[in-house]
């Protein structure tokens, strides 16, 4: 058993009262970290939370024609834990597409080969012989001189693979000429408090989990490939005409639409520098990945905005795509609002990063600074595309979230920013992704509680499980809480934990604190409860003072109530009732109607509240 300071050993027991008090199903692996005093049922992180990261340094070829990455790079891996490391695991996520991987995806035979291959290996002053590197599909370990805690090591690997081509998963060609190059390169798993190694395979369904690390990078490309990435251009003078280096220092500080590079400026081939190869120089810190994405034929708009009024810091937005997709030459403003609505509207938290670019590619994938759309042909979808994937700047990638466990805990707040977001830069839109199949599907076999883990997810319930039910239960307990309420606890769980690596506990418990509200009631029935999404009118009576209309809940699921009355005067009078009125767990409320109008009929529902069968939700009132 570790030793605890006595401070953390008041603190620990601190956490098992106010779980106590709290009563949520506690999983074992929690359990031990509140022991530990890594974690607290608090919200906040324990006195003695800790988390590893690394710097790592980065040089890639990228030869366009063959696909053929090639590169090095030098890890300066920090162990923080308070353990002594023995075995060292990396990601090998390129190794989706080898030959006779486990993968949940069929890609096109021609895209399988033989994954990465790495040309040498080198640990502290181990040299790594190739027998000793073991490869389980997309992880890879090796034994390692005993890293102890508080230590580093650096990590040196040279390595090669074919990007995909014909198979576009997150990442690969894109067309003749354009190319987004994702998990590229071979990188050190996640250690932490709750799983040691982070172990999970990459499937191609699962998403990614990253320790916060420094990158700095340097991508080398043939003439006229531009290059955009994570992280800042440090180089731009030496890669870039100086004309379009001049419009970009431009975009920086303007709030209008700068266009870097023209259909004129691709015809002239006069972009990049004339040199037979540029090499490209990237810089970004506490960042949880590093990706790029180059083509010699797309277009560049960019503009910037204010994001943090008290600084007066500016965030560089940037749209790149092929000239001949027409609906992304508006995505350039769809972006610049979603970032401008989430600093002031939604999450009201300034955009961290300092630029955005969304890339024309073949996905709906988003990445540190960066996103990988594809075209859409619907104005409305590309709207809710853009700010779907832009919004997954604050969760996982500000947030540090295990996706491979827990996907709902980014992917529905990015579909409650969605929600939220997409009505202000078109408000005619109702966006209603995800609910009807989330009622529809309710106490289905595939339909499980939300804290689910990804993997163990099926069919429809990898959908709703992620997306829409995690989205709705946040939109529930807001508008529960209120705006301002519900913001004062949202801020405190970012605050916490921006930077570190959050489980869904951490999540329940500093919003609870940080609204001051035991909100388990609903955490319990929406998280971890199965069952249906259903609510019926069961009656309407007439009372002295008007009408009494009763509501029945058919699961134990607390779901807002929404009455449309219509009354014989033709006047229609709205009513809107929060989860609260399920708080006590009754099946049944009644909802006083005071008036002296004549109820003619009372339609139940509402755009953001699922419900299973919608036969039950028209009452029409009898005339006594």
């Amino acid at each position: 058993m570790n030793k605890l300071s006595f401070s953390a050993f008041l603190f620990v027991l601190a956490s098992f009262s106010a779980f106590a008090q709290q009563g949520l199903p506690l999983r074992p692996e929690i359990q031990a970290a509140y022991t530990k005093g890594t974690r607290s049922s608090t919200g906040k992180p324990g006195p003695l939370y800790w988390q590893n990261t690394a710097g790592y340094d980065l040089k890639v070829n990228f030869d366009p024609q063959s696909r053929l990455i090639k590169g090095t790079e030098e890890i300066t891996y920090v162990n923080n834990s308070p353990d002594t490391l023995k075995q060292i695991w990396f990601k090998l996520y390129p190794n989706l597409y080898k030959k006779g991987v486990e993968r949940k995806t069929k890609f096109n035979e021609s895209d399988l080969g033989e994954g990465v291959q790495i040309g040498a290996l080198k640990i502290g002053n181990q040299v790594i012989d190739k027998k000793a590197m073991v490869e389980q599909g997309t992880n890879m370990y090796t034994a390692i001189a005993a890293l102890e805690p508080g230590k580093s090591i650096k990590v040196n690997i040279s390595y090669s693979y074919v990007l995909n081509k014909g198979s576009h998963m997150r990442t690969g060609q894109v067309d003749e000429g354009s190319y987004f190059v994702a998990y590229f390169f071979p990188r050190i798993a996640v250690y932490d408090d709750i799983d040691g190694w982070n172990k999970y395979p990459y499937t191609g369904e699962e998403e990614f989990y990253n320790d916060f690390c420094n990158f700095k990078a340097e991508v080398t490309v043939p003439k006229d490939f531009v290059v955009w990435a994570t992280g800042d251009l440090i180089n731009s003078a030496n890669v870039l005409q100086p004309e379009i280096a001049e419009r970009l220092k431009k975009a920086e500080q303007s709030d209008s639409v700068v266009d870097v590079i023209t259909k004129e400026n691709l015809d002239a081939k006069n972009v990049t520098k004339d040199k037979a190869l540029n090499t490209w120089k990237f810089e970004a810190k506490n960042v949880t990945d590093f990706v790029f994405a180059t083509s010699d034929h797309y277009l560049w708009k960019s503009s910037s905005l204010v994001v943090d009024p008290k600084t007066s810091r500016r965030t560089r937005v940037d749209a790149a795509f092929n000239p001949s997709h027409k609906d992304y030459y508006e995505v350039i403003d769809f972006a610049r609002k979603t970032v401008h609505a989430m600093c002031y509207d939604f999450p009201k938290w300034p955009f961290p990063y300092s630029h955005e670019t969304i890339f024309d590619g073949l996905d709906q994938m988003e990445y540190p600074m960066m996103v990988n759309d594809n075209p859409l042909e619907n104005r409305e979808n590309s709207i809710t595309l853009t700010v779907h994937e832009i919004f997954h700047t604050m969760f996982p990638f500000y947030m540090g979230i295990n996706e491979t466990k827990y996907g709902w805990m980014d992917e529905g707040w990015a579909t409650i920013g969605e929600w939220l977001i997409s009505p202000s830069i078109e408000p005619t839109m109702v966006d209603e992704y995800g609910i009807a199949q989330t009622g529809a599907t309710s106490g289905s076999k595939d339909d499980s509680p939300v804290m689910t883990l990804t993997p163990d997810l099926k069919g429809s319930g990898s959908f709703t499980n992620s997306y829409p039910k995690p989205g709705l239960g946040y939109l529930f307990v807001k508008d529960y809480l209120g705006d301002e309420l519900f913001t004062k606890a949202l801020h405190h769980y970012i605050s916490e934990w921006n930077g570190k690596h959050p489980m869904p506990y951490d999540f329940f418990y500093s919003m609870n604190e940080g609204s001051g509200k035991n909100l388990d009631w609903f955490w319990n029935r929406w998280f971890f409860s199965e069952g249906v999404t259903d609510m019926a009118i069961k009656d309407v009576e007439l009372t002295n003072m008007g009408y009494l209309i009763k509501i029945e809940n058919k699961s134990a699921k607390p779901l807002p109530v929404d009455l449309n009355l219509e009354y014989e005067d033709g006047s229609q009078e709205k009513v809107h009732k929060t989860i609260g009125i399920w708080e006590k767990g009754d099946t049944i409320v009644e909802i006083d109607i005071p008036t002296s109008k004549v109820l003619k009929k009372v339609v139940m529902g509402s755009a953001h509240v699922p419900d299973r069968d919608g036969s039950d939700n028209t009452f029409h009132v009898k005339v006594k």
